[in-house]
């Protein structure tokens, strides 16, 4: 099955470089492309993709924003971000907004693909020197913990729900999947954020690939 992808960005140079490259793979459809984030955003309503690969420079508003806006009306769908901005307050603004993946313009076709491919599997992807920001925040955090005791005690249930949470998978999904109702995640979600005492998804998402409940 073919993953259907969306383009977002507003250089018709870069879109058209995209197509070039990503029309020659078998396991890619791009159905469509837009310059603008209002324009995508109304788009992707009718046309559904699995993966949107999205700037973080548009005119109208920024990517994240458009992030946080298609994230929220379907979480099913997967936002991969492709950027020139390598730093760390738009890396974990855009993990904040619900990115499953973080892809600086520079980085190798074979990278991009990686990333679109893992995205669309519920996965996570971080280019090799995002995950370095990682490493570094872990770090910085490990002196402003108190010990590791701020960080244990999720029990397996509660492992479970973080693992699918930080994958991008709503309440409704993850009850489905755990055979639990909705109200039972959310009471999950609500234990996990506070025995960790953590307040965002990219905590959740750092704290993930610090205990390998997810890969990097």
């Amino acid at each position: 099955m073919k993953i259907r992808l969306y383009l977002v960005d507003d250089h018709q140079v870069v879109r058209t470089g995209l197509r070039m490259l990503l029309d020659n793979e078998e396991d890619v459809h791009i159905v469509g492309e837009a310059g603008t984030a209002r324009e995508a955003i109304e788009a992707v309503e009718k046309l559904k993709p699995d993966v949107i690969l999205m700037d973080i420079g548009l005119p109208d508003m920024s990517g994240i924003e458009a992030t946080q806006k298609i994230k929220s009306a379907h979480p099913e769908m997967a936002v991969v971000a492709l950027t020139i901005h390598e730093d760390e307050e738009y890396f974990f603004r855009m993990l904040d907004a619900g990115a499953s993946g973080y892809v600086p313009k520079r980085a190798a076709p074979e990278e991009l693909l990686t990333a679109i491919r893992s995205a669309a599997k519920g996965e996570v992807y971080l280019y090799p020197s995002m995950a370095k920001l990682l490493v570094k925040d872990y770090l910085a955090q490990e002196h402003t913990l108190d010990g590791a005791s701020s960080l244990d005690g999720l029990t397996d249930r509660e492992q479970e729900v973080l693992k699918h949470l930080v994958e991008g998978e709503n309440n409704e999904d993850i009850a489905r999947i755990l055979v639990i109702s909705p109200k039972t995640v959310a009471r999950h979600r609500e234990n996990i954020m506070h025995k960790l005492n953590l307040h965002t998804r990219s905590e959740l998402v750092r704290y993930a690939i610090r205990k390998g409940i997810i890969k990097a």
